[in-house]
């Protein structure tokens, strides 16, 4: 299977059972890179490794999906910073925040070619964490689609949902989709089916496991269209993304790569 995202016209899709692929309201769904890959449960702590307190966690107002890792945030302070390596302390805290979420167990391939085993939680429509049993080949333990603006939490206070910069779902991105350099957009469809991925911010590089990556290649918008799909130019430019309808974000995710060409 080629990782290039599908497009799908149609609601039902996100009814479907979701997880390494990110779907918006819309039905665009997205490939995320290869999950189902070597050994990685060293990275996978046996418990939260992530310590905050219930009345820190109160005080939580916005959540912001970066390239790889998950903040909590109080205003401008920073409650927490979970890394998408620990998928305990991820689901742990969301858990505390946003009450029960609804989950799903699924096995390698239940979802489609590159769907990892695991299990997948979804908190009011608005936040999945798929949870995977095998941490991935680049390090991460989960993968996140952000699918609306806000969710409620377990008291009934709302909490902003965000990816890097403030982007939400429901923005008109169509300024930053004119700006981006070819390497960090990718459009689907035409016509009234036109749709877009941005990348927001790079990350997930799988011979990078200290961090995300510091800068872009200097020619990587200059070259995209060149690719062979080979070494690293099969993983393409990874992070966190927005999915569009046009130019309107439907979907916030990570990790999800731009002009990847390498299959499962």
């Amino acid at each position: 299977m080629n990782l290039r995202p599908a497009l799908a016209i149609g609601t039902a899709v996100l009814a479907a059972v979701v997880g390494t692929v990110g779907a918006d309201a819309s039905g665009i769904v997205a490939a995320s890179p290869a999950s189902a890959a070597e050994d990685r449960s060293d990275l996978v702590s046996s418990r939260p490794a992530v310590q905050v307190t219930n009345r820190e966690l109160r005080r939580v107002d916005s959540i912001e999906l970066d390239a790889e890792s998950l903040v909590f945030r109080d205003g401008d302070d920073t409650v927490a910073d979970v890394s998408m390596r620990d998928s305990r302390s991820t689901v742990d805290l969301l858990g505390r925040l946003l009450g029960t979420p609804s989950r799903t167990q699924t096995a390698a391939g239940d979802g489609g070619a590159c769907f990892p085993a695991g299990t997948t939680s979804t908190w009011g429509g608005a936040i999945r964490v798929a949870a995977l049993r095998t941490p991935a080949a680049v390090g991460n333990a989960v993968e996140i689609r952000v699918l609306k603006s806000s969710v409620r939490t377990r008291i009934g206070s709302r909490v902003e949902l965000t990816g890097p910069g403030g982007v939400q779902v429901g923005d008109d991105v169509a300024d930053e989709l004119h700006d981006a350099p070819a390497a960090d957009k990718e459009s689907y469809g035409s016509g009234d089916a036109r749709a877009w991925q941005l990348l927001l911010e790079p990350g997930w590089e799988a011979s990078d496991d200290d961090g995300p990556r510091s800068e872009h290649d200097a020619d990587a918008d200059t070259h995209a269209d060149e690719r062979h799909g080979d070494g690293d130019d099969e993983q393409g430019s990874n992070g966190v993304s927005a999915l569009t309808d046009d130019t309107e974000v439907t979907v916030i995710g990570a990790p999800m790569p731009v002009h990847a060409r390498r299959s499962c």
